[in-house]
């Protein structure tokens, strides 16, 4: 693992009721509490059109953040007329998927709770203000219906760098492709249709021609709104968003500010709602989740800790990298029927393949198993101080998402994983000879190091590398300490690999990917058998 061999490319982009009052004909507490023992209602329908085309224009893609930034330029690559999130960066018809957009509308409801908020997540709400909206989805589906494998993959879009982001497609894309899901982006939040965040790449500011009818409430309607979105993909009435594939299966994701989405989502609207088969809740960067309201209704924060309810039988993953543990300590929570942690040792809350490469990588490319060092993480945006992190977090989520929908399929449960660990001090991870952390999710990148891999470790006062954490690739010398050889090298490659595949945290077919590139690749440097 080095750092050659990857295409400079960018994916585009790094969240009025009183409380005591309900509007008439909202269920009682009763209702929503899963041990009722009735069947769930479904979501509404919303009004679906598109496939969405057009767009450009002598007002599209020109940003001004004191320089003006043109969307459509070298390495930024957004294509009017195609739709704008962090896309992939490659001809989707080559490994057999189409990517097709789609407006939704209709009247969305906020919801305010019916009691007391407590940390074990054990929440009940009811409807409250009615809004309508106008969003948009983003649909990537095989091409071929036999390719399909029945799951579909809905991804709540991050909006903390004030553009629709789709991190864990991004990291998760090879697999789903690989296997034949269906993935949807759902713009829930209003960030990313009216502004806001971080550098405001909003849908309607970046090509007015083709997002101008967008319109969103605010985000006390989000969580209906990505319901919505969701039920006219699995239940559609009228279009159908995947054009007659049949949803058999259907796991909600979000990363970061959309993880603690998901995390109020999961407590508090999914046992109202049959529609979702299980969720992965990754990077909760706090104890905390989301907001249940907020101005201009009535504000409804959620407890700390806010733990994820256990009642349920659809199972969840939180997905925590070393970034988020520290952080979400007070979260930590123990396995359960139908609840598993993973942290995930030696990875950042985004890392180098999310914010610049992995958009290009079409899964067949093992040189995506190197460890590379680069500050630019998404040039013209974001430089950091210290080389950014390159571990582990693709090749997990992978497994993290395989995992997820073999136990929903057949009552395969994913694997347990042990907790990080803490020094005797109680303000860092203990670590190891080499600087990586102790504990969690293992593996290759710590088992067999070839860098000092954090999630951690940047100047706190740049907020958004802080969440980058750091690699140090190791000098020639240590190298050739711990690898005599190549082949020491490639036998720690294959037995580390292994172990991992053994232990359900790295899936077999990127396996060959990473034992491929020990192969292939110049490790360790300056040896004589690798000239």
């Amino acid at each position: 693992m080095n750092h050659p061999g990857i295409p400079d490319s960018l994916a585009v982009g790094c969240a009025t009721l009183l409380l005591a009052v309900a509007l008439s004909g909202c269920s009682d507490s009763s209702d929503n509490t899963p041990s009722a023992g009735k069947e769930l209602p479904q979501a509404d329908n919303p009004v679906v059109e598109g496939p969405v085309t057009g767009g450009g224009g002598d007002d599209c893609c020109i940003i001004d953040f004191g320089i003006e930034v043109d969307l459509r330029q070298d390495g930024l690559d957004y294509k009017p007329g195609t739709p704008f999130y962090t896309f992939l960066n490659f001809d989707l018809a080559d490994v057999g998927y189409e990517e097709t957009e789609y407006f939704f509308s209709g009247t969305a409801t906020s919801y305010v709770s019916t009691e007391e908020l407590r940390s074990d997540g054990f929440w009940n709400v009811q409807k409250a203000d009615l809004e309508s909206y106008r969003s948009r989805m983003v649909v990537l589906r095989p091409i071929d219906a036999e390719d399909f494998n029945g799951t579909v993959v809905v991804e709540w879009f991050n909006v903390t760098g004030g553009i629709d982001a789709a991190p864990d497609m991004l990291q998760m894309h090879t697999e789903l492709i690989r296997e034949g899901y269906a993935w949807v982006g759902i713009s829930a939040q209003s960030v990313g249709i009216e502004g806001g965040g971080a550098f405001s790449l909003p849908l309607k500011q970046v090509d007015p021609t083709r997002y101008e009818s967008l319109f969103h409430p605010g985000d006390s309607f989000s969580y209906d709104i990505f319901s919505q979105g969701a039920q006219a993909v699995r239940n559609p009435s009228g279009l159908d968003p995947l054009n007659g594939l049949q949803t058999e299966r259907m796991i909600g994701v979000g990363q970061s500010q959309s993880a603690g989405r998901l995390a109020t989502y999961y407590n508090a609207i999914h046992p109202t709602i049959d529609l979702f088969d299980g969720f992965i809740i990754h990077g909760r960067l706090s104890g905390s989740a989301s907001s249940l309201s907020q101005e201009p209704q009535a504000v409804i924060e959620t407890p700390r800790p806010a733990l994820i309810r256990t009642d349920l039988s659809e199972p969840v993953i939180a997905l925590q990298n070393e970034t988020d543990v520290p952080r979400s300590i007070d979260a930590r929570q123990a396995d359960s029927d139908v609840y598993r942690m993973w942290e995930v040792t030696a990875s950042a809350h985004t890392d180098l393949y999310t914010t610049l490469i992995g958009n290009a990588d079409e899964g067949d490319d093992d040189t995506y198993a190197d460890v590379r060092e680069q500050n630019d993480a998404r040039p013209p945006f974001i430089f950091c101080e210290i080389p950014v992190n390159d571990g582990p977090g693709q090749w997990v989520a992978n497994a993290a998402i395989a995992s997820l929908d073999r136990w929903i399929r057949g009552g395969e449960a994913a694997p347990s994983a042990p907790f990080m660990q803490w020094n005797e001090s109680q303000d860092e991870f203990e670590l190891d000879a080499f600087g990586n952390a102790i504990g969690g999710v293992r593996t290759p990148w710590v088992d067999a190091p070839v860098a000092t891999l954090r999630g951690t470790g940047q100047p706190p006062a740049d907020a958004f590398c802080g969440l980058l954490g750091t690699t140090r690739l190791f000098d020639n010398t240590l190298l050739a300490e711990l690898y005599p050889s190549k082949q020491d090298y490639v036998d720690a490659i294959n037995r580390t690999t292994d172990t991992a595949v053994e232990a359900g945290f790295i899936l077999p077919a990127d396996a060959v990917l990473i034992k491929a590139r020990a192969i292939s690749s110049p490790l360790p440097e300056n040896h004589p058998d690798t000239q």
